[in-house]
C-alpha cells in the first residue's frame, strides 16, 4: 500500500515540479527576488535597529525621534521601494534567458511600469507615492516585467533595430540597436495607461489591485492557503526537489505584499494587521534550522542517537543546522523518499503553523513585524527580530522547537534503532 501511494504520489507530482522549476516565468520571479534580497535585507536590519527595545525610554523624546530620522532613510531607499529592484531584476533575468541583452530588458521593464504608476500625490502632479514602488505595487510591476521583457524581446527578433557601422564602439551600437524596440516597447504602455484614463479604474495599478491583487492576498493572508503552501514545501522537498523554491515563486508576491504592509504599521506605531507574511513562513518554519524545522532532529539526534550513522550525522549536520543550511540532514538522514519519516516530515510544519497562526491571532505573541530577517539568523534570535525585537517571538520558537522534538521522537527512535541494529550485526559478523 505504502508503496502504491508513493508510486501515486511521485507519478503525480513529479512532472508538475518539474514544469514549475523550468517555467521561464517563475525562474525569472524568483530570480527576480533574489537580486532585491540584499538590499531588502538592508532595509530591514536597519529598521530594526531604528526601533531597538527600551531605547524610547532611555533617551528623550526629541533624540529618538532624531535618531530614528537619521536612519529612516536606509529603509525608505530600500524595503519602501522594494518594488523596483525586483521588476528590473524579473526584466533583467527574463532577457537573460533569452539570450537578449539584458540590461535592456531590466531597464524597459521599469520604464514601463512607472509609465503605468500614478504620478499625482494628494492633488500634486509629477510626485510619485513611494506605496506604489514598494510591495503594493508589486502584482503590476511583476505583469509589466513579463510583458515588457517579451515586447522588447519580440522587437528584437523581428530585427526592427539600428545597426551603425563596424567601426563604431560596442556600446553605442548596443544602445542604439536597443532604441527602436524600447520604444515601441514603452509606446504599448503609455498607450495603455491613456486607455485606462478613461475607464472607472482610472489607472492599470487600481485595476491590477481590485482584480487579482486583493483576492490573492487576502486569500494567501488566511492559514487554510498557507497550510496548503507548507504541504506543498514538504512534499517537493521529500520527492528531492527545492519545495521552498517552487511553492516561494507563486506564493511570495503575496507574502511580501502582507509583509510590506505590516512593516508601514509597524514603522507607525499602528496595529499590525496581518499575521501570515513572508516572514511568518521564514522565521517560524524555515527559520528552524531549514524546510521542515530539522534543527529539532538534529537536537533529538544528540539526545535518543544511539546508532555510528545518526551521531556522525548530527555532528556533520549541526554546524550548518544552526544557521538554517539542512542539505546534511536532508540528503544524510535521508529525508527523500523515506518512508520512515514520512508523517513526521509533513505533519510537524503543519501543526507548528496552526499553533503559530493561533498564538498570534490570540496576542500572545505579535505578528512579524515586517522586517526581513536574514534566513541564516539562529533561531531565537531570528524570532525576536521578525516580531519587532518582541521576546515572545523568541519563546515561540522555542515552544515549536519542542512541539516538533516531540513529534519526530518516536520515528527517530524506530529509525535509530534500524540503524543500530544493522551496526550490531555487521560487527558481530
Amino acid at each position: 500500500m505504502n508503496g502504491k501511494f508513493m508510486e501515486m504520489l511521485e507519478n503525480f507530482l513529479l512532472p508538475i515540479a518539474d514544469k514549475l522549476n523550468n517555467n521561464r516565468y517563475l525562474s525569472a520571479l524568483r530570480d527576480g527576488f533574489m537580486v532585491a534580497l540584499p538590499l531588502i535585507i538592508f532595509g530591514s536590519i536597519f529598521v530594526v535597529i531604528a526601533n531597538f527595545p527600551f531605547l524610547d525610554s532611555m533617551i528623550s523624546e526629541e533624540a529618538y525621534k532624531a535618531y530614528q530620522n537619521a536612519l529612516g532613510p536606509a529603509s525608505a531607499a530600500t524595503l519602501s521601494i522594494m518594488g523596483l529592484f525586483v521588476i528590473v531584476g524579473i526584466g533583467y533575468k527574463l532577457t537573460e534567458h533569452y539570450e537578449g541583452e539584458a540590461i535592456y530588458g531590466g531597464v524597459v521593464a521599469l520604464a514601463a511600469f512607472l509609465i503605468l504608476t500614478p504620478q499625482v500625490l494628494e492633488g500634486v502632479s509629477g510626485v510619485i507615492p513611494t506605496a506604489s514602488l514598494g510591495a503594493q505595487g508589486m502584482f503590476l510591476g511583476i505583469f509589466t516585467a513579463f510583458i515588457s521583457a517579451e515586447l522588447y524581446r519580440f522587437f528584437v527578433q523581428k530585427d526592427w533595430t539600428i545597426k551603425m557601422p563596424a567601426g563604431v564602439p560596442g556600446a553605442v551600437s548596443k544602445s542604439f540597436s536597443a532604441l527602436i524596440p524600447i520604444t515601441l516597447t514603452l509606446s504599448i504602455f503609455l498607450i495603455v495607461r491613456i486607455l485606462f484614463s478613461y475607464t472607472n479604474f482610472e489607472t492599470v495599478q487600481n485595476f491590477i489591485y481590485t482584480i487579482i491583487q486583493q483576492p490573492l492576498t487576502e486569500l494567501g493572508s488566511g492559514l487554510p492557503a498557507t497550510i496548503v503552501a507548507v504541504l506543498l514545501i514538504q512534499v517537493f522537498w521529500f520527492f528531492g526537489l527545492h519545495g521552498q523554491i517552487i511553492v516561494n515563486s507563486v506564493f511570495d508576491p503575496i507574502w511580501y505584499a502582507l509583509n510590506d504592509q505590516n512593516l508601514s504599521a509597524f514603522q507607525a506605531g499602528t496595529e499590525l494587521p496581518n499575521i501570515v507574511t513572508k516572514q511568518f513562513v521564514d522565521s517560524f518554519l524555515v527559520g528552524m534550522g531549514g524546510s521542515g524545522m530539522t534543527l529539532a532532529v538534529i537536537i533529538l539526534i544528540f539526545l535518543i542517537g544511539r546508532s555510528r550513522q545518526l551521531k556522525e550525522l548530527g555532528k556533520l549536520g549541526a554546524p550548518a543546522g544552526v544557521f538554517n543550511v539542512n542539505e546534511p540532514i536532508i540528503f544524510g538522514l535521508p529525508i527523500i523518499m523515506n518512508p520512515l519519516i514520512i508523517i513526521p516530515w509533513l505533519v510537524a510544519p503543519v501543526v507548528v503553523t496552526i499553533i503559530t497562526y493561533f498564538a498570534m491571532s490570540t496576542g500572545l505573541v505579535p505578528p512579524p513585524a515586517g522586517v526581513i530577517v536574514p534566513w541564516t539568523t539562529p533561531v531565537i534570535l531570528n524570532g525576536f527580530l521578525a516580531t519587532g525585537n518582541a521576546w515572545q517571538g523568541g519563546v515561540l520558537q522555542a515552544v515549536n522547537l519542542v512541539i516538533v522534538i516531540a513529534i519526530w521522537w518516536p520515528f527517530l527512535k524506530i529509525m535509530d534503532k534500524s540503524y543500530y541494529e544493522k551496526e550490531t550485526k555487521v560487527k558481530k559478523s
